[in-house]
């Protein structure tokens, strides 16, 4: 049991990139493999972005960031992370899974992303995303 001090800090999660509150209302959950995500890109600051283009790895049914060049399954794009989801510990260590929740119907501000979102991406999600 470790009874020491910590102290926590907390902040509002960034979703400019979001076009209007349409499809926010029905986040769906969504466990990311963390080792899938790339430190300096993806959690800088120690957690994973909210805005990031999420693709489904097959063998695990984790997500990872969408990636077309993947062949894991990522390289469809299936949505888009909803909260920033925090991956680094008080103490410094990276989880391997943390739990998100992700939007696949939605409108988005498309020079807002935390990424580009290229071309292919865009033709996975379809007419469920508009961008604006």
């Amino acid at each position: 049991m470790d009874l020491s001090l910590r102290t926590e800090t907390f902040g509002q999660d960034r979703r400019d990139w979001l076009g209007s509150a349409h499809g926010t209302d029905a986040p769906v959950g969504a466990t990311l493999d963390v080792s899938k995500f790339t430190a300096g890109t993806h959690y800088p600051q120690g957690f994973i972005k909210s805005g990031i283009p999420l693709g489904k790895v097959t063998a695990s049914g984790k997500y990872g960031p969408y990636d077309d060049a993947a062949s894991d399954g990522r390289q469809t794009c299936v949505g888009f992370l909803f909260t920033d989801v925090n991956v680094v510990s008080s103490r410094g260590v990276a989880s391997t899974t943390v739990i998100g929740s992700m939007i696949t119907h939605c409108v988005i501000r498309e020079a807002k992303l935390p990424v580009a979102l290229d071309a292919a991406g865009k033709t996975d999600l379809g007419a469920r995303v508009s961008y604006v």
